[in-house]
């Protein structure tokens, strides 16, 4: 079967690891198997990415396109595919400049990562090469006592927090900065311009918005990497981050599923979907849908992609921390569960979850 007349279906894409100082091996708690030496740190599995160009500090400086790894599209580019396919793949969402607009990851914070910030609105439109990076953290598993920092305090000054990064010390900066226990399940929203740190001991699904302009202020101690103080200030909310109407909570449940509502905002929605496994699902979707799998598998049956009449449906199977793109105008699928399974769900502010219609 040539690419040309191939039938989207749900896709699949190798992880992109990056080494990271601040890094581990959690990701092995989603049951990969990680690459390089068996003391090799990993802070960030690349999940789903399509940037030509990353930061030197952030990415290596380098483009980054996912690949896909399963059905007859194996060995192409999302990017390839959404030049190819275009509102087949994505429907009536913009691409970003033939880019896909999100990139999704997973972090393990082994040690904390640095306190940082990403450009504001004002910042980015005045600097070409900085581009706006709104988050969101999905906490999946945690050490007892973890802890995020998402903001500064209320009262501190720009004054007040060049002082304390000068002294570069954690008794100097980390009483300014808002720090929130977290346990697995919590949802943070972070938008650009919230100074912010993911704390030691935290496995995290993270979606944002495609970039990976960084400026870092505060390294706890490390040393050789850059900090970027002048840009970072110029860039920070201080107080508390103003998100609580991205952050609203509600849940759904009927027989089969329960979805719960975690983070909405101009960019994306994510929702946690636990699925009881008992009744396949047909999935109708009209937009390009993100599932990361959290626990429990199943397959995808999808149909039209056999070589003959004969063979008119295909398999895919998917389990715990995989992560699939369903096309947004993709050939009829049905999605069998092995057994219970959640998964975060990522879609786009205009559209409808289909898990729990």
């Amino acid at each position: 079967m040539s690419q040309d007349n191939t039938p989207l279906y749900p896709l699949q894409f190798a992880p992109i690891y990056k080494e990271k100082v601040w890094g581990g091996r959690a990701f092995e708690k989603l049951d990969r198997n990680l690459p390089g030496e068996a003391d090799a740190q990993f802070g960030e599995s690349w999940e789903l990415v399509d940037l030509g160009q990353t930061s030197v500090s952030g990415g290596g400086g380098s483009a980054e396109r996912s690949t896909v790894i399963n059905g007859p599209l194996a060995g192409h580019t999302l990017n390839a595919l959404i030049a190819q396919y275009g509102d087949t793949l994505m429907g009536t969402l913009p691409s970003n400049d033939g880019e896909f607009p999100l990139l999704v990851k997973f972090l393990d914070a082994r040690q904390n990562l640095s306190v940082q910030v990403h450009p504001s609105a004002d910042y980015a439109a005045s600097h070409e090469d900085a581009f706006l990076k709104s988050e969101a953290w999905y906490i999946v598993d945690c050490e007892p006592g973890a802890v995020i920092y998402k903001g500064i305090d209320e009262g501190v000054t720009p004054e007040l927090f060049r002082k304390a990064l000068e002294e570069n010390s954690a008794d100097a900066v980390e009483p300014l900065m808002l720090t929130i226990p977290v346990k697995p399940g919590d949802c943070h929203y972070l938008p650009s311009g919230t100074c912010h740190a993911l704390g030691a001991g935290i496995l995290v699904a993270e979606v944002q918005t495609p970039s990976d302009t960084t400026f870092r202020v505060f390294d706890w101690g490390r040393v050789g990497r850059e900090l970027h103080v002048e840009p970072a200030l110029a860039c920070i909310h201080f107080g508390p981050a103003n998100v609580a109407a991205n952050e609203k909570r509600s849940v759904i449940r009927n027989d089969e599923a329960t979805l719960s509502k975690l983070v909405e905002c101009e960019f994306f929605r994510m929702e946690r979907i636990e699925h009881r496994g008992q009744i396949p699902l047909d999935l109708a979707i009209d937009q390009p849908t993100i599932w990361m799998i959290l626990d429990g598998s199943g397959t995808f049956t999808c149909e039209g992609l056999g070589d003959s009449d004969n063979d008119s449906e295909t398999v895919f199977t998917f389990k715990r921390g995989q992560t699939c793109l369903l096309p947004a105008r993709m050939t009829p699928t049905r999605v069998m569960f092995d057994q219970p399974t959640t998964w975060i769900e990522v879609t786009f502010p205009q559209t409808q979850s289909q898990a729990i219609a």
